[in-house]
Order: C-alpha cells, then structure tokens, then sequence
C-alpha cells in the first residue's frame, strides 16, 4: 500500500522516510510494523486521504472482521457482523474518495 500511495504521487520516498524515522525514534515507538503502520496513517490523513474518525472506523470495522474469520480464511470487511447488518457502533465510513486516487 505504501508503495503504491507513492508511485500514485501521494508522498515523496523523502517524506515516508522522515515520518518512518520519527515513529521509529519515539521513545514508545514499539515494533517497526507498529511505526510502519503509525508513519502511514499519519501521512494518509495529512493528505486528505482519509480523516482519523474514518480511519478509526475502518480499523475497528476490520478487526470485527478478523475475529469472525475462521483461521485459514482470508480477512474480508464484509466478514464484520456489524458492518454486514449496517450497523458500524456509531461510526460511520465514507467510502467516497477525499482525493483523487485510483484506488
């Protein structure tokens, strides 16, 4: 995903791997996926790609997924039980694009 975000011109490899570094250098940064995963929501949401409130709810949307995944199946949101009754806990996901992406 990074990757791509890149090659679409989302961010510059200079800017990845200053917000890399800064999660990696924080006291409490935890493991490198930890901070891979810090560094990259933090530059989704600086460029308007998605908000926090929606990435919250994507991410709790997809750990309900996970949990009602049986082990070997792969991990769909549609698995979600909230999500496949429209009912996303109060949070709500804007699936309409902020920027232009080809997602």
């Amino acid at each position: 995903m990074t990757v791509r975000l890149h090659e679409q011109g989302v961010f510059s490899w200079i800017e990845w791997a200053d917000a890399l570094s800064a999660k990696l250098h924080q006291p409490d940064g935890g493991d490198y996926y930890d901070c891979w995963v810090a560094a990259l929501s933090q530059l989704v949401t600086e460029h308007s790609i998605t908000s926090d409130p929606e990435l919250t709810a994507l991410t709790r949307s997809w750990q309900r997924a996970a949990d009602a995944t049986p082990h070997g199946r792969p991990i769909c949101l549609e698995n979600d039980p909230l999500r496949s009754e429209g009912i996303n806990s109060g949070d709500v996901i804007d699936a309409s694009p902020t920027k232009e992406t080809n997602r």
